[in-house]
């Protein structure tokens, strides 16, 4: 599997495989720490719950999550192996346990009925609408009876730029999938893969830009 992985193309965290090393320091400046904070409040995560995070990167959400939940399994997926490594090394140094894979959230590599907790934090937009719908399907067969889908992404209020000139490379490409995210958008998306959606959540962040937070289970 790791030879398939390294052979198939993904969006890395900044649209750039040369960034990673940047990925902690964005983060911080863009102000996702609060971000994340209310995707793990809005989980209502309980002791011996298993939790999934799909586009973990360097694990900053898990990471959180661990400190303030140490009785929650953890397990982070993400295609990148160098993000990967930054997320164990940071894991280890935080003192939190979690396990990390390296696949793709197109491909689940988990049993039927393995978490009680899905999160998934500004990975949406790296991926093209068949990719989302196969991400919607394999969240519903890993989530246990009254499994919930707590997923953050970018929004927009409008089409302003949506026609105007598109660049090229994964870059370009995760640029125009953000801006599919007009306002509503993502909710649509995933309560037409079968999930109930409470009303969106919109927070600010700290440079530019909003954040919606979506909380649905399967219907």
């Amino acid at each position: 599997m790791t030879e398939e992985i390294s052979q198939r193309e993904y969006i890395p965290g900044l649209g750039k495989h040369f960034l990673m090393p940047l990925y902690d320091a964005a983060h911080h400046v863009f102000g996702l720490r609060a971000i994340h904070r209310e995707m793990i409040t809005l989980a209502g995560l309980r002791d011996g719950q298993r939790v999934l995070d799909v586009g973990c990167c360097t694990g900053n959400l898990l990471r959180t999550t661990g400190k303030l939940y140490p009785e929650v399994e953890l397990v982070g997926l993400d295609p990148d192996h160098k993000a990967l490594a930054r997320a164990g090394r940071k894991a280890r140094r935080a003192g939190v346990d979690m396990r990390l894979d390296r696949g793709f959230a197109q491909e689940l590599p988990y049993p039927d009925g393995s978490f009680d907790r899905v999160f998934s934090s500004l990975m949406l937009h790296h991926l093209d609408g068949t990719s989302k719908d196969a991400l919607f399907a394999e969240v519903t067969r890993v989530l246990r009876p009254g499994g919930v889908l707590i997923l953050a992404d970018a929004v927009h209020d409008n089409h302003d730029d949506h026609h105007g000139h598109r660049p090229g490379g994964m870059r370009g490409r995760m640029r125009e999938q953000v801006r599919d995210n007009v306002s509503g958008a993502v909710s649509q998306l995933i309560a037409a893969a079968g999930f109930t959606v409470e009303p969106t959540r919109t927070m600010a962040l700290r440079i530019g830009g909003k954040v919606g937070i979506e909380l649905a289970r399967p219907s």
